[in-house]
């Protein structure tokens, strides 16, 4: 028994250790889903008009519906599209019949389409309040001189457009805009690996206890001695 103890001890204690992250990993899941399903009811509730008074934390993705008249002047955004390739967001400016300007993502253009007309005059917009992330570490600073974004930058652009620094994301206008595809706020690019981090640690925890049982047995036919 003795010969054992030791890789018995730390087998156990190892495996348990895996198996508890694990199990949190998948508690940490059912929290971020949780998270995400009330998101994506916020992203499908009732439109309401522009709020007056803002709040980023309590209003994003809010449904909105504008009226008023888009303007021609247009900022563009580098992105990828899957199955798409490299293109443009393009956010331009919006006033509202109510006299307030913000700005509007309009949605993707091919990165060829660059330098196409844009549609400009009176529209009713339906989309989402955005706060978006897209700046880190790596990513270059805008080149507003060729107008070349690469990153929504919402108080950069709204200096550009003469705009309250407010982003909605359009997911229909009407009338529609020839030639750009719309793309509204969704859950999906919220990162939830929580999943694979769970198997991934239960996975461990099933090595260590094989890998502990080859040293036990070790141990037991002394080729360890």
């Amino acid at each position: 028994m003795k010969r054992i103890l030791a890789p018995l001890v730390i087998g156990l204690a190892g495996a348990a250790i895996l198996v508890w992250l694990g199990t949190w990993q998948v508690q940490r899941l059912a929290w971020k889903q949780a998270i995400l399903s009330e998101i994506d009811a916020t992203i499908a509730g009732k439109a309401i008009p522009l709020p007056r008074v803002i709040s980023p934390t309590q209003q994003r993705y809010q449904p909105v519906t504008l009226t008023g008249e888009i303007e021609a002047d247009t900022l563009y955004v580098l992105v990828s599209k899957k199955q798409v390739g490299a293109g443009w967001r393009l956010v331009s400016a919006f006033s509202t019949a109510d006299g307030r300007r913000v700005l509007v993502d309009r949605g993707f253009v091919p990165v060829d389409q660059k330098s196409s007309p844009r549609y400009a005059g009176p529209a009713t917009l339906n989309g989402n309040l955005h706060w978006p992330d897209d700046r880190n570490s790596s990513t270059p600073e805008n080149d507003v001189d060729a107008n070349t974004w690469f990153a929504r930058d919402l108080g950069q652009m709204a200096e550009q457009l003469q705009t309250e620094p407010l982003l909605v994301v359009t997911r229909d206008m009407s009338p529609s805009d020839p030639g750009v595809t719309p793309l509204p706020v969704d859950s999906a690019g919220i990162p939830n690996d929580h999943l694979n981090y769970a198997i991934t640690w239960y996975s461990l925890a099933v090595v260590w206890l094989f890998m502990t049982g080859v040293w036990i047995r070790r141990r037991l036919t002394g080729k360890d001695d």
